[in-house]
């Protein structure tokens, strides 16, 4: 199995991806209430979307703390974040929300973070050497 004697760049991108995603997390999921109308966006969707942040946080955290990561691992990582934010672009085109003008700045600036993490994460993976994995 080959393995990746984690950098600690990439720890620390996981750690700060984990840290972002549980501020969004909770401020969508608990003022889903009072950004909802700000926005223009869902209560619902908020909510939702802040309710999944908070296991993809937890695994952020797990890998972070990790020696050792398998780089399909990583590339899990960067791939969920590559969607969340094509997904993110692709709501403000569905006609299915209508935000307001601080609505739009919300989900491009998240969708914008997500991405300079998924980026810093392939770079945080390329910084990572093999490691050597013993049987045991």
């Amino acid at each position: 199995m080959h393995s990746l004697h984690v950098s600690s760049f990439l720890r620390r991108v996981l750690f700060a991806d984990a840290a972002t995603c549980i501020a969004a997390g909770l401020l969508m999921m608990f003022g889903a209430g009072q950004l909802g109308p700000y926005l223009g966006l869902p209560q619902p969707l908020l909510s939702y979307a802040g309710i999944s942040l908070l296991p993809f946080t937890a695994f952020l955290v797990y890998l972070a703390t990790r020696e050792n990561l398998s780089p399909a691992v990583v590339w899990t990582v960067i791939v969920m974040n590559l969607l969340w934010t094509i997904d993110s672009i692709l709501l403000l085109f569905s006609g299915w929300v209508t935000p307001t003008e601080p609505g739009y700045l919300f989900v491009i600036a998240q969708a914008a973070g997500v991405a300079v993490f998924a980026v810093l994460e392939y770079f945080g993976l390329r910084r990572s050497t093999t490691a050597i994995v013993v049987p045991t």
